[in-house]
């Protein structure tokens, strides 16, 4: 009789000489402008939703649905544009801090506003996005890990997420999410390996009233049905909130969008918030 046998190797047994690896959500203030353009393309989802409600053609529904993934996209995209100013600002207080760190980001405006920044603010750094050339990330690497005076690693989640090493750094900034845990998990990694000698603290710069919550939730919900699949309990990573002030005044409306958008993001997401 022949059997297919997946033997998987816990991280925890397989490096457990790794130092403490910890989390923190940071709350970003958005402007008042931004706010609106984003609470305006939350009520046209809603239009939206009940729009397919009502509708008893299937042509229409599919059209409607069409339209929806359109428009949650459409949060995803300017919801991270929206967040420069406030990443940026952020970013101050890390540049101050003198230390080497790596910071993520997703979308292309927000992985160029960074890197703009950095070097107009003199701080020496290295990029690595899609489209630096695999021959030359290597080299990067090299630069980041070996020379002092380059501070700054900048990363876009899915190209700067997998297989770098990048332990020079013990502080990893998340400026954008990325709904599928793995990429977020792998990213954090490149400075939690082996080779690394410090605790690594991971800060995730976060914007009320926004996709992040969303994500957030989705992300979540994704790590505890993983686990539970693959071990047979529930898993999850815990965060330190951040003491800037999180304004949840829509997380219960956003929990129910994200129940009723379930079925066009293809997750189920967890009734839990504020964990990940």
């Amino acid at each position: 009789m022949k059997a297919t046998v997946m033997i998987r190797r816990l991280k925890k047994d397989v490096l457990s000489e790794l130092p403490v690896k910890r989390r923190q959500q940071v709350f970003l203030d958005l402007s008042e402008k931004e706010m609106k353009h984003i609470r305006a393309l939350f009520r046209e989802l809603e239009t939206v939703k009940i729009k397919m409600q009502s509708c008893d053609s299937q042509e229409m529904i599919d059209s409607l649905k069409f339209n929806q993934k359109n428009i949650i996209n459409k949060i995803y995209n300017d919801s991270a544009e929206a967040k420069i100013p406030a990443v940026l600002d952020y970013l101050a207080t890390v540049i101050e801090a003198d230390c080497k760190f790596l910071i993520f980001a997703h979308h292309q405006p927000m992985i160029d506003a960074i890197h703009q920044h950095l070097l107009k603010k003199k701080v020496k750094c290295i990029r690595i996005d899609g489209q630096t050339p695999v021959v030359v990330r290597q080299n990067l690497v090299m630069d980041f890990q070996n020379k002092d005076d380059i501070k700054a690693a900048v990363l876009s989640i899915k190209a700067g997420g997998v297989g770098l090493t990048l332990t020079a750094a013990s502080t990893v900034i998340f400026a954008e999410l990325s709904w599928t845990p793995g990429d977020i998990i792998q990213a954090e990694d490149r400075a939690h390996r082996i080779g690394q000698v410090s605790s690594v603290n991971i800060y995730y710069l976060l914007a009320n009233d926004t996709v992040d919550d969303i994500i957030w939730d989705v992300v979540q919900g994704k790590l505890e049905n993983l686990g539970q699949m693959l071990d047979g309990q529930e898993k999850t990573l815990n965060v330190s909130q951040s003491e800037t002030r999180p304004s949840p005044s829509k997380q219960k409306t956003l929990d129910t969008y994200l129940k009723r958008c379930s079925t066009s993001m293809e997750t189920q997401p967890s009734p839990k918030s504020r964990r990940f």
